[in-house]
């Protein structure tokens, strides 16, 4: 729990992610498009990605991946983050968190 809160507040978006998951694909492109440039760890390329995976569930984020952070806040997963996208209120928090400008 302590690896994933140490690099969830290292940078504005963290995502926490697999490297043959789908919808954690969408969810980089997403924030890419966005103008964001988030910090991204594939669990499933660290040597202590399981570990990783369990705080990941035990934060509440079920499926564990993609697990995105803003601003050191955990705040869900994809579904979570489509709805964010969808209802605008997405880019306030990136902007509240100083990963985009505009």
């Amino acid at each position: 729990m302590d690896r994933v809160a140490k690099l969830a507040s290292q940078k504005a978006v963290v995502i926490f992610s697999k490297s043959s998951c789908c919808m954690c694909h969408a969810i980089k492109r997403l924030f890419y498009e966005q103008g964001v440039s988030p910090a991204i760890s594939e669990l499933d390329e660290d040597a202590r990605g399981k570990e990783m995976e369990w705080a990941l569930m035990r934060l509440g984020c079920n499926p564990s991946v993609p697990a995105v952070f803003i601003g050191g806040r955990f705040i869900g997963s994809a579904n979570t983050i489509m709805t964010l996208h969808l209802n605008g209120s997405l880019k306030n928090l990136l902007k509240n968190a100083g990963a985009i400008w505009l």
